[in-house]
Parts: C-alpha cells; structure tokens; sequence
C-alpha cells in the first residue's frame, strides 16, 4: 500500500500472515506469530512492548514501513530471536537491552518477582538478594526495583554477559529507577567468588538445555555457553 494511507491494522494483518508462512519457532518472550507482530511493530513505531486497540487505526510513515520490513525480513531468513534485531527485551514490565552475549530474557520469575515473591517472603525483611547466572541482569535489577531496601549482587561466569549486565545497570541509576550502588555484579562460577556471603534470598534461572539436545534454529543465535 504504498503511497497509500497504510493504517497500523492493515500493517499488523500483513506482518503476521508473513511470520505464520515463514514457520518460525517461538519461545523467547513471544507466544506466537500474532504476539511478535504486534510486538515488533509496537517497538518500530511506538518505542513499546505492544500495541494497543488505540493505536491499530493510526497512519504509518514509509521510513517506518521500511524499518519494520527489514527486521521482519531477517527474522524470517537468518530466524534471528526478535530480540537481538531490535536490540530490546521486555522482563517484569521493565525495558532491557540485549544482543548475542546473552540468553533473551524470559522467565515465569518476573511474575514472581511483580508480586515481591509472595507468599514465601516477607518482602519488608528483605535486606539481600543473590541471582545466580544473572546474565542481563534482568532477574537482579528487577529485584533492586522491587526490594529497594535490597543490596543485590548478581553472579555470572561470562564475562560477556556481565558487560550486558553492567549497561542495563548503568542505565537504571542513570535514570534514578536504581539507587547507585544498591546492585553489585561479580564474575563468579556459582557461589566461588562469594567468599561464604550469606543471602536472604537467592534466585537463579541458569541454562538448562543439555548439550545434545536438538533445538530450533532460534536458539542456536544464544551464547553457547
């Protein structure tokens, strides 16, 4: 339709017919076809996670159009998680950044986390919190947000991973979302470089896909490690 007044409606039907014929797998915070539509979309024209019924009658811009083509196009033809196409991941209701040097966040934890891990803590006696094989750093910086009395050391043994960790990080005390210094990031194998600390809480979701296991050809774009 271009040239046309191509409305974000028509744009949504378009993009999800392309990603049901391509036969992707899905699995990295995304439900489906129509789920990524929307929500790569949304990221293109709206700089958010998805759209909302309000947004499916606006006009969208060529650049725009041309945009959203590009990212739908190599998500098809290099089955590239949509996360490390837009550079984004959405965890707990909070925006990260991340590329290949982690896993894409998506974890059943954020809801735990959304609800300050009710009913096994009592969230006011929360004074320290552990993630183990942070990776981004989206379990331990959503902790920090929902224990802000909280000190928070996040753990992983890729270094690569920790500088991912360390931008998101960078960017929440930017922001004053996070208070300096209330989260530490240590590279560690496990528990090693912990010295005997102590913890009130410990969360972990670490890899967990044996080696030899076949996966879709979505999955092998994640850090091997």
């Amino acid at each position: 339709k271009r040239g046309n007044r191509l409305r974000v409606g028509e744009l949504l039907e378009a993009v999800y017919d392309r990603l049901e014929q391509a036969g992707l797998a899905y699995g990295h915070g995304m439900e489906g076809p129509l789920d990524e539509a929307a929500h790569l979309i949304a990221q293109v024209l709206f700089d958010a996670p998805t759209l909302n019924e309000a947004q499916l009658n606006e006009v969208v811009n060529e650049a725009s159009v041309d945009q959203l083509e590009q990212i739908v196009n190599q998500r098809i033809r290099a089955r590239i998680p949509a996360a490390y196409l837009t550079g984004e991941a959405w965890f707990a209701g909070v925006r990260f950044e991340v590329d290949p040097r982690v896993i894409v966040p998506r974890s059943p934890i954020a809801e735990l986390l959304a609800e300050q891990l009710a009913p096994w803590v009592q969230p006011e006696r929360v004074g320290s919190v552990l993630d183990l094989c942070c990776g981004s750093g989206c379990i331990a910086l959503v902790a920090a947000m929902v224990f802000p009395q909280a000190a928070v050391v996040a753990t992983d043994l890729s270094a690569d991973a920790l500088a991912v960790a360390r931008h998101n990080l960078n960017r929440f005390e930017a922001s004053g979302e996070l208070r300096e210094g209330q989260v530490r990031l240590i590279q560690s194998d496990l528990f090693t470089a912990l010295n005997g600390q102590r913890f009130d809480v410990i969360i972990s979701n670490p890899p967990y896909v044996p080696r030899e296991r076949e996966l879709p050809e979505e999955y092998l774009h994640e850090p091997e490690m």
